[in-house]
């Protein structure tokens, strides 16, 4: 894989029959696929008629004279027959592996008269592996005819590790150095050999192997299942089978005492210093002790720099694996005592230099982990807290140490590790409170599971606890809360809001103002004690620049519902990138669904279908189904908003099925919200009307998050059924709860409500107001379709050039959006007006990766998943995961539609823009206008 020039190059010398030069010497890293391209070689040889001749080069058989030749050229012992007497006796020398001059010019004629014998009956391929390791005997004879061959069907072919050195060198044939494969071909080879990988362990072995093919094929082979499926976290060291420690640990044993120990501190601390090193041995080691490990090439220094890296990352893991267990503990408290200005480092190093419960050290790393989780090491900071607790003498500390892991745990994936937590903690002698047991499994319930239900009564008896025994303000009080707030947040009861401000009101303002930001802009946000807006700026101005993850995410919600969140978007993609390796995944999961819907919100489509895709496959990976099925949701606005109608479908009924049983309101109210557009997109209004009622029934105040976002959507489905007194109700109830307070884009969405549901002499001012709000350009959806609506009411009204203004700008903008069935009806109407147009053809394109195209295509014969594994060689699992995906990107929901879906891919346009529903919309127009009069 990966291997094109390389395979061209050989392809050419063989074709050459070696008359291209003398041969070539392939140079690489050990396992960096240099055998691989030999046998690749001979089997191309054999393919078109060569003779293949092989040997490898051994470091036990170095020192015995012709053993690489006897290897070679034994296939050829019974053709010296063929040679002049002189010429066998020499052979007979190397075949019996008999003492003689080393070597005897006699010998180095008679191979090369062999192997012209044999390679004038058919050309000649020899293979010369590892060659610094052959004798010096073979080496000399092999070095004289791969001089001389050129005029021969002789091709040579050796192979040899970069940095090794021989006598083989002298013969300078051309070099190819094998560099590792680049980053796509080492995906495909590690998932075509482990495709049941988790996302973050895959990354994890791309990022150890950096490109060497055995390690990409042998990583795995170490870890434990659990390891492999990412839920026990994988060691600091990777551990290492026999092959790859043979080949990353090669020439460390001949090392002096002294390299090898310093080998052992830089791999115990990679980022130290030249100079810390030196100080951790006492300034006993020195430059020059780092000569020996450089001639080896396992390591690299800069000394202008002060700094030493290893050649490979798992050179790092072959030192510390193959050192003893008393040099490591030496190793460790050395750099402990070296680094005292770094006390999390420090703790670490004596953490792992001890050798029993120990409660110094483990109250150094319980005061080291606590600050790391906030600075995005919080799986660091839970691998600390277990080690802390293993070195605690007492179990009440061994217990507390670990609930604080299995909090910050619940925050960085998967989940379950958070509940074994929690249960190793339970099985201590002095077991956690049960309000504590309540808290975590509460975060477990609703992250995890999603029981919304459960997850609240859990909450209200721990809170309970918590205040009866005195704990405000403690870090159990906002973990507890921050569960809560998400409680509320997705159940949306008003006995769990309840809970929240009770809970809330007794704790100090100042601590807890993210959370109450996000309480007042939920519940009220148009009627808050003072506007939201203002307070949020300050609050996110109030921020450290190392602010915790929680204390971020809460405002992040509390701006995206007020429609701010655009001035904060650079803040919460920095703590996704500060918790993306090793931090807290729950965070950057809810990071990318809120980054998500604001894109959503200004008209930025794409980029928010890749934000959902990623948070995805973290959410299923680390197993946060809640945020799984609202990032879903987020897939349907973008799918319906395109007129991609059976994908919303599809998708809202996948979330319903799962969210109702749960009580999760939120995630339904969404579902039916992209029912809604999905349904007035295809000009079904009669279901929109019903859709929209769900979220909110017609003439109440809307009071959920989803119930203010709807407000124009079902005026507009109300108005096309003929529901007009409803609409103007509706339209009244908003403007009463100040809806349009809240943000521009709430400012917008009323008014164009408004102008919709008003009679037609009244309705011109009120569009015009409407697109007259402040920063209207900032939504361009919402906007586009007021410019539609009023488009159509000015032509009907006779108004025909200001209607090909307001129409034309619409088109534009709903084309540039892919905002299909809006498209077509404003092109429908603006040539109504007498304008002539063309539409815009959509390019958006269903693109499948070649292994996605191959698994489709075997679908669509029938074939089941592990069918098609068995084909490919991927598990069943595998392959049910790629039909997952392959499914929205083609827009169909079954395995039956994959034929016909596949048949319309080209290389231009995948998929068809969906007709208009509503083919005559001056029919529906007239139809609305005159149950208006009536």
């Amino acid at each position: 894989m990966g291997r094109t020039a390389e395979l061209e190059l050989i392809d050419s010398l063989l074709g050459g029959h070696g008359r291209v030069g003398p041969g070539l010497l392939l140079r690489g890293d050990p396992g960096v696929g240099k055998t691989a391209l030999l046998d690749a070689a001979a089997a191309r040889a054999t393919a078109v008629g060569m003779r293949v001749l092989r040997a490898s080069g051994v470091e036990f058989e170095a020192e015995i004279s012709f053993s690489a030749l006897h290897q070679l050229l034994y296939p050829l012992h019974e053709r010296t027959d063929r040679l002049a007497g002189h010429h066998r006796d020499a052979l007979n020398q190397v075949f019996d592996l008999a003492p003689g001059p080393s070597p005897d010019p006699l010998v180095i004629t008679a191979v090369l008269a062999l192997l012209r014998t044999v390679a004038a009956e058919r050309p000649l391929l020899l293979i010369v592996d590892d060659v610094p390791w052959i004798d010096r005997a073979s080496a000399t004879v092999l070095a004289f005819a791969a001089r001389r061959i050129g005029a021969d069907p002789i091709v040579f072919l050796a192979a040899a590790r970069t940095g090794a050195g021989g006598f083989f060198d002298q013969v300078r044939l051309p070099e190819r150095e094998i560099s590792p494969l680049g980053e796509q071909p080492a995906a495909t080879l590690l998932d075509t050999r482990h495709p049941d990988l988790a996302p973050a362990v895959r990354q994890r072995l791309l990022d150890e192997a950096t490109g060497n093919p055995l390690a990409l094929r042998e990583l795995t082979a170490a870890l434990t299942d659990r390891q492999r499926s990412g839920q026990d976290p994988l060691p600091e060291f990777l551990p290492l089978n026999r092959r790859l420690e043979v080949a990353f640990a090669a020439g460390m044993h001949a090392l002096p005492a002294a390299t090898r120990q310093v080998l052992l501190l830089a791999a115990l601390e990679p980022d130290a210093s030249l100079a810390t090193i030196r100080s951790a041995t006492q300034g006993s080691a020195d430059v020059d002790d780092l000569a020996p490990a450089q001639r080896a090439n396992l390591i690299r220094t800069d000394a202008h720099e002060g700094h030493l890296a290893f050649r490979h990352p798992l050179i790092r893991s072959a030192i510390v694996q193959t050192s003893l267990p008393s040099e490591r503990r030496a190793a460790h408290q050395a750099l402990a005592a070296t680094l005292a200005g770094d006390p999390g480092r420090q703790a670490w190093h004596l953490a792992e230099a001890a050798t029993g419960p120990d409660e110094k050290v483990a109250r150094a790393l319980e005061e080291a982990a606590l600050p790391a989780s906030r600075r995005g090491g919080a799986s660091a900071a839970v691998t600390a807290l277990v080690r802390a607790g293993e070195l605690s003498p007492h179990p009440a500390d061994r217990s507390r140490r670990l609930v604080e892991a299995a909090f910050i745990a619940s925050r960085t994936g998967p989940m379950g590790r958070a509940t074994r937590l929690l249960a190793d903690a339970q099985q201590e002698q002095a077991a956690p409170a049960e309000s504590i047991i309540d808290g975590i499994t509460a975060v477990y319930l609703a992250h995890g599971e999603g029981d919304i239900n459960a997850a609240y009564h859990l909450l209200a008896r721990a809170l309970d606890d918590s205040a009866d025994t005195d704990q405000a303000n403690s870090d159990w009080d906002t973990d507890a809360l921050y569960a809560l707030v998400l409680v509320c947040i997705y159940g949306d009861r008003p006995e769990s809001w309840k809970l929240l401000g009770s809970a809330l009101a007794r704790l100090d303002p100042e601590g807890v103002t993210p959370l109450r930001l996000c309480y007042d802009t939920f519940t009220d946000p148009a009627c808050a004690p003072s506007p939201v807006g203002e307070r949020l700026a300050r609050a996110f101005g109030a921020l450290p620049a190392d602010a915790a993850a929680w204390q971020l995410v809460p405002l992040a919600y509390a701006a995206l519902w007020v429609d701010a969140l655009s001035d904060y978007r650079h803040l919460v993609r920095r703590m996704i990138e500060r918790e993306r390796d090793g931090g807290a995944i729950a965070m950057v999961v809810s990071g990318l669904l809120l980054l998500g819907a604001d894109s959503y919100q200004h008209g930025q489509w794409d980029e928010a279908e890749n934000l959902a895709r990623e948070g995805l496959d973290l959410a299923a990976t680390h197993g946060y189904h809640l945020l799984h099925g609202q990032l879903c949701c987020l897939l349907a606005f973008i799918a319906a908003s395109r007129g991609d109608v059976d994908l919303a479908v599809t998708l809202t009924d996948e979330v319903t099925t799962w969210a109702a049983p749960r009580g999760i309101v939120l995630t339904q109210e969404f579902a039916w919200y992209a029912r809604t557009i999905a349904s007035l997109a295809r000009g079904d209004y009669e279901d929109a009307y019903a859709q929209a009622a769900r979220i909110t029934p017609p003439g109440t105040p809307p009071s959920s998050a989803p119930g203010r976002w709807v407000v124009m959507n079902l005026v507009a489905a109300a108005v096309h059924t003929g529901r007009i007194a409803e609409a103007r109700a509706h339209v009244a109830a908003a403007q009463q709860a100040g809806i349009d307070r809240i943000s521009s884009r709430r400012a917008l969405i009323t008014a164009a409500a408004a102008a919709g549901a008003a009679p037609d002499d009244e309705a011109g001012p009120l569009f015009e107001a409407a697109l007259s709000v402040p920063e209207a350009d900032r939504w361009p959806f919402e906007q586009a379709r007021t410019q539609l609506a009023y488009g159509r009411w000015l032509r009907r009204t006779r108004d025909t050039t200001r209607a090909r203004l307001h129409l034309r700008a619409a088109l534009d903008t709903l084309n540039r959006l892919g905002a299909r069935p809006w498209a077509v009806r404003a092109q429908n109407e603006l040539r109504a007006t007498g304008i002539a147009t063309t539409a815009r053809p959509d390019t958006r394109s269903a693109t499948l990766t070649a292994q996605e195209r191959q698994i489709a295509t075997l679908a669509a014969t029938g074939l089941t998943n592990k069918q098609i594994g068995q084909k490919l060689f991927l598990s069943h699992r595998t392959v049910g995961a790629h039909l997952h995906r392959i499914f929205p990107k083609l827009g169909i929901t079954s395995r039956a539609a994959l034929r016909d879906a596949l048949e319309t891919i080209t290389p231009d346009e995948n998929d068809q823009a969906p007709q208009p529903a509503s083919p005559n919309e001056d029919q529906d127009d007239r139809r609305s206008r005159s149950a208006t009069h009536r």
